[in-house]
């Protein structure tokens, strides 16, 4: 696995003294992973705890089990995200059993996830030992807040070359970054534009032969552009019932993949 040399390092040198010739030395501030910049979008990083610097204990705990469960090799469908795919474990998990049981499929979704950290997880053993008909992928709405839209759209990019590289027998379903409400109401705000530009990038990515693209947004959105409280109770995350509906809009792309 994969370590942070790169931070550890700079770490030391930043926290030797700085001498000077006439002048006693003082020591500079040290300075943590946590503290330096974050990663973009298509650069490989584990999750950061910012009270120790160090890699989010819970993450990697989760990255190991999922690593494992790769291992073991029987997962015949992905799914890699962040929260929203992490919720198949939760309100989803009646949802998931019925809908994708044939599969033996695997949940390899972290809440709180960037690109940045998925790409880290695949390239750090969560697709070694594993040769799925079908990796499905969602994500870049954490990345909304704070990346351009290019830079996110080249963050999934790097994840679906990534994974094409591992895994090149493997079918990739790519699912268009979900809309989320920008408002109390559910009402789509001005960060709703953000994505469907993040999405008409990532949509490219489609070849019709290894990477397939679906875009099932619309079939959240209720009314005149707003999500249903029913549907996404936070206008982010999903209930049961949104579980379904993202459940009955890809099954027949999965059926179709996996023959």
């Amino acid at each position: 696995m994969k370590h942070l040399y790169p931070f550890l390092l700079l770490s030391t040198l930043v926290a030797a003294p700085l001498a000077h010739a006439q002048a006693p030395a003082v020591a500079a501030p040290t300075v943590t992973p946590a503290s330096l910049p974050p990663q973009p979008p298509d650069v490989a990083a584990p999750k950061m705890d910012p009270n120790t610097g160090q890699p989010q204990a819970r993450f990697m705990a989760t990255h190991e089990k999922f690593v494992a469960i790769a291992k073991e090799g029987k997962a015949q469908v992905v799914f890699l995200g962040d929260s929203i795919t992490a919720g198949w474990a939760g309100g989803g998990k009646e949802v998931w059993d019925k809908s994708f049981g044939q599969w033996n499929p695997a949940n390899f979704g972290i809440g709180g996830d960037r690109t940045q950290h998925v790409l880290w997880r695949i390239e750090n053993g969560e697709l070694d030992g594993i040769k799925p008909k079908v990796a499905a992928i969602m994500i870049g709405t954490n990345n909304t807040g704070g990346d351009s839209v290019e830079a996110i759209a080249s963050g999934v990019t790097k994840i679906v070359t990534t994974v094409r590289a591992k895994l090149p027998t493997t079918q990739i379903l790519l699912l268009a970054v979900f809309p989320r409400g920008g408002k109390p109401d559910g009402k789509l705000g001005a960060g709703y534009e953000k994505i469907k530009e993040i999405n008409s990038i990532i949509a490219k990515l489609d070849d019709k032969k290894t990477v397939h693209y679906l875009d099932i947004g619309d079939k959240f959105i209720q009314g005149k552009d707003a999500l249903s409280a029913e549907i996404m109770p936070d206008f982010l995350h999903l209930s049961p019932a949104g579980y379904q509906i993202w459940a009955d809009a890809i099954i027949p792309k999965l059926n179709e993949l996996t023959k």
